[in-house]
């Protein structure tokens, strides 16, 4: 059960706080968060390389099976198959029960033929045991009854040949075939270009190229999409209290947008409860989560060497215990339907904050995993995640609660000025030296992640004969006291701003970013 717990986790991982609860029902009394020592560090998985989504690129197991799929959805196109209603139970009349029959049988035009039949003959029968007279042997009464009996069959024929001959002709034209429905899926149509062969692949890779299989689940989907109404829902203005919870920032290192996941936000009881504490609001979260799920699908490039896949972020700080039922019941709900409904759409799955014994069960269960699943699970605990987040998304757009450059409101720089990583070894200084040419406005900006550090700035100009300017003087500085370092120096001559980073420390240190830029100054005129 662990397995497909968390297995559906790395699949689907939107709804990773479900793992994060089984994971404290396995071990809930404690919380360690000692993630420095060796013993303790789960080593990253291989890393995993995407499969090609390129049709002449695929294994030819995998060709084949994409043309049978192909084949099957195009059957199912011509015979209307993904938007036909289910058949019909059985009809009554079918079965009709005993009363019907008779009541039928006695108004049937046919009955009572068949009762003039039997009645004639049984009187002709009567006739043939009756002695006849010698008189009426000698007249001729069989033969007038035998004419008008072939002159009937003789006008019967023509005129029934004439109804059924004629009408035939003009009742059954051949008629063409209806044309094959149009299907859908996250605004791809299917079999339409090779973005629905990038379609079609993760439904087989999710079913792993079982054809029949994957068809069935494709069916499934359509079907499910269009009882749940998405595209109606897509239009719904279902609010904006989950924004903090869940939420798009950024692309990791290969262009995967990713998704943040901060169910420590639930702490809040007033959100928690206008979330969760009633049917209704637990189903308005549901549509809520499913609708922002398919606007990030929607944005995805299902082109064959386009991105359509996304990175997961989940926070494990300060989510709800086991205890949170309502919390659990709607995540499942969500888990399912995400489960059956959503193939192949995580790229990596990066949990942070991860308390030990979380860890610890992780481990247990980890070689019961396949070589695929497990190198789409990174784990990090409080310490460590800052920089394990810096292994796959850049130190510019990660949010600056946790541990990046990226934060809201105006800011002197943005997302696409990069920022350099440096390690600082333990007991020892390091400099960083900034160009400043003359007549500017240098800003830098830069971040400490670790324990603390002593920073400080200066300016240094190039002519010997002028003196060094302190910018900021030498501090102690932790990460949780000023999480992001920003100075700015205006400069009348040439020369370099130093700012000087002392790990006092026996622990290895990061100043794990810093960037700067000038500003030209334009001169007063008077």
């Amino acid at each position: 059960m662990a397995e497909e717990t968390l297995n559906t986790a790395a699949q689907e991982s939107t709804t990773a706080v479900e793992v994060a609860v089984v994971a404290e029902e396995a071990a809930p009394a404690v919380v360690c968060e000692k993630d420095e020592s060796p013993e303790e560090k789960i080593s990253e998985s291989t890393s995993f390389k995407e499969e090609s989504n390129v049709a002449g690129e695929l294994p030819d197991p995998q060709k084949k099976a994409l043309d049978e799929l192909k084949q099957m959805v195009q059957e199912a196109l011509n015979k209307h198959e993904f938007t036909a209603p289910p058949p019909p139970p059985p009809a009554k009349e079918e079965f009709p029960s005993k009363e019907e029959t008779a009541k039928k049988d006695a108004s049937t035009p046919a009955t009572a033929d068949l009762s003039e039949a039997v009645v004639e003959t049984t009187e002709e029968e009567k006739a043939t045991l009756l002695p006849v007279p010698e008189s009426e042997k000698e007249a001729p009464v069989p033969e007038p009854e035998k004419e008008v009996s072939v002159t009937k069959s003789e006008k019967e024929v023509p005129e029934k040949t004439e109804e059924t001959e004629h009408p035939a002709t003009e009742e059954t034209p051949a008629t063409p075939p209806p044309p094959p429905e149009h299907v859908s899926i996250w605004g791809i149509p299917l079999l339409a270009d090779e973005r629905s062969d990038v379609v079609l692949l993760k439904f087989l890779r999710a079913r792993d190229f079982k054809v029949k299989d994957a068809f069935t689940m494709l069916k499934n989907v359509v079907a499910w999409r269009k009882q749940f109404g998405i595209e109606s829902l897509l239009e719904e203005d279902l609010g904006t209290e989950q924004e903090k919870v869940v939420y798009m920032h950024g692309v990791d290192k290969e262009g995967h947008p990713v998704c943040y996941n901060a169910y420590g936000e639930y702490q809040n009881k007033e959100l928690y409860n206008e979330t969760f504490s009633t049917e209704e609001k637990r189903t308005r979260f549901l549509r809520w989560r499913i609708q922002f799920l398919e606007k990030s699908i929607r944005k995805l490039d299902f082109s064959p060497d386009g991105i359509c896949t996304i990175v997961q972020v989940i926070d494990f700080k300060n989510s709800p215990g086991p205890f949170k039922w309502e919390l659990r019941q709607a995540t499942n709900q969500a888990l399912q339907l995400f489960q059956d409904n959503y193939p192949e759409f995580v790229a990596k799955q990066v949990f942070i904050n991860v308390p030990f014994l979380y860890l610890a069960f992780y481990k247990l269960i980890n070689p019961f995993f396949t070589q695929r699943t497990k190198s789409k699970f990174v784990f990090a605990g409080p310490s460590k995640s800052a920089e394990t987040l810096f292994k796959y998304i850049a130190p510019e757009l990660v949010p600056v609660q946790y541990g990046g450059l990226s934060r809201e409101g105006d800011q002197e720089f943005t997302s696409s000025d990069s920022a350099t990583e440096v390690v600082i070894k333990p007991a020892t200084k390091h400099t960083i030296e900034f160009p400043a040419p003359e007549t500017c406005t240098l800003v830098w900006e830069a971040r400490v992640v670790g324990y603390e550090m002593t920073y400080g700035a200066e300016f240094v100009p190039v002519s010997a004969d002028s003196y060094t300017v302190i910018v900021q003087k030498s501090r102690k500085l932790a990460t949780t006291d000023e999480p992001v370092i920003s100075g700015q120096f205006k400069c009348d001559e040439p020369g370099k701003v130093v700012l000087t980073c002392d790990n006092q420390s026996s622990k290895k240190k990061k100043v794990v970013m810093y960037r700067s830029k000038t500003k030209v100054t334009e001169p007063i005129k008077c």
